[in-house]
């Protein structure tokens, strides 16, 4: 069984403190990255369900939380973009059909 190699610390303060702070900032992307990603999974789930009125309303929150986190730069604008803009065609299908 191959488990990852042990990193070495940095000897170097500098190094130190740096490792330091990519463990926090590493905490909060991740954390971002998952509310990302629920959001534009519930937003689906409604629309796969065919729950118009909550599809709409999870949509509108999804925009918000996908534009914030595409301002950090967690994820690319155009990823973001692109995910918005698929979904908004689901929506406005399911919308259409009912």
């Amino acid at each position: 069984m191959a488990s990852k190699p042990k990193k070495k610390n940095p000897r170097l303060a500098s190094g130190r403190k740096r490792a330091r702070q990519d463990v926090k900032l590493n905490a909060a992307n991740s954390s971002l990255r998952s509310k990302y990603r629920t959001a534009v999974k519930n937003v689906e789930k409604a629309v796969l369900a065919g729950d118009k009125t909550k599809a709409t309303e999870l949509f509108a929150k999804m925009q918000s939380v996908v534009d914030t986190v595409a301002d950090k730069g967690i994820f690319h604008k155009n990823k973001a973009a692109r995910d918005k803009s698929r979904i908004a065609a689901r929506v406005k299908a399911l919308a259409l059909s009912a």
